[in-house]
């Protein structure tokens, strides 16, 4: 990749792999989220959605993190800015901000491509917003979570509210989003928030790489297709669903990509799928 970021890194897992990583890269803060940060992530995963030759996403931090939460320093910049002596634009000017900031973890659910967490260290505040909104969800045993907002006068805006229910529960949701208490890897396993654990950061890279390189061999067209509609069946009745997923497929069932499967299950090969 050779776009240039100040708060991100983008590298290939390996010359010929369709994994590509995408780091949070400011280890000197814990990776905390910038300002910079929001405008910088939705046009790297768009470079990446675009790039044919990604077929999975890993997001990681750089150094002993993967995210401490937004920055004190952008969160009082924030508040600064749009203050006017109108009440009123001053609240329409914090909506866009906030939308804005929304905007930039929803763009791991609109990219076509499957984003997985790989999570070690510190994960807080904004970096639970993050890995919510990821597709997969995997962390070493000692990673640390909190859904710190509350403690910081604030009622959590980027999205946690809305989709660790739907990972962990209600109840549990709740209970962690007023407590804003810290659980461990081990916790995050028991409630669901991720999937598998891993004993050390180096297993961890190494184990879900492994994880991410099966996804990228598989059929490019199935895997958008099976992201887009999970996604999308959140907020479907069952009919409503099953007819999405019906004229979904009525668009791009018949591809190459299932007739290099079929034939390749019955010679019992490895299937060669076109890049998307």
């Amino acid at each position: 990749m050779e776009e240039n970021y100040r708060t991100l890194k983008i590298n290939q897992e390996s010359p010929d792999s369709g994994v590509f990583n995408l780091l949070i890269n400011r280890p000197s803060r814990g990776n905390a989220l910038s300002r910079e940060f929001f405008t910088e992530f939705p046009a790297a995963l768009s470079s990446l959605d675009h790039n044919p030759q990604v077929g999975v996403i890993i997001l990681s931090g750089a150094g002993n993190h993967f995210c401490s939460g937004i920055d004190l320093q952008t969160l009082n910049s924030i508040t600064q800015d749009t203050r006017s002596s109108d009440n009123g634009r001053t609240g329409e000017k914090l909506r866009r901000e906030i939308k804005f900031l929304q905007g930039a973890v929803t763009a791991i659910e609109e990219c076509r491509k499957p984003v997985i967490a790989a999570i070690h260290g510190a994960c807080i505040g904004g970096g639970v917003d993050l890995i919510t909104a990821c597709d997969i969800r995997y962390s070493t045993e000692n990673a640390l979570f909190s859904v710190k907002e509350v403690d910081l006068g604030i009622t959590a805006d980027l999205g946690s509210l809305q989709r660790l229910p739907g990972i962990v529960g209600f109840g549990k949701a709740m209970e962690l989003a007023l407590t804003a208490r810290s659980f461990s890897g081990l916790e995050a396993k028991e409630l669901g928030l991720v999937t598998t654990l891993f004993t050390d950061k180096q297993t961890l890279d190494k184990g879900v790489a492994q994880i991410a390189q099966g996804i990228a061999a598989k059929s490019p067209l199935a895997v958008i297709g099976t992201k887009r509609v999970l996604i999308k069946s959140r907020d479907l009745t069952m009919d409503q669903g099953l007819d999405y997923i019906a004229t979904w497929n009525s668009g791009v069932l018949l591809s190459d990509d299932l007739t290099q499967a079929i034939a390749a299950h019955l010679h019992k090969k490895k299937p060669l799928f076109a890049k998307l």
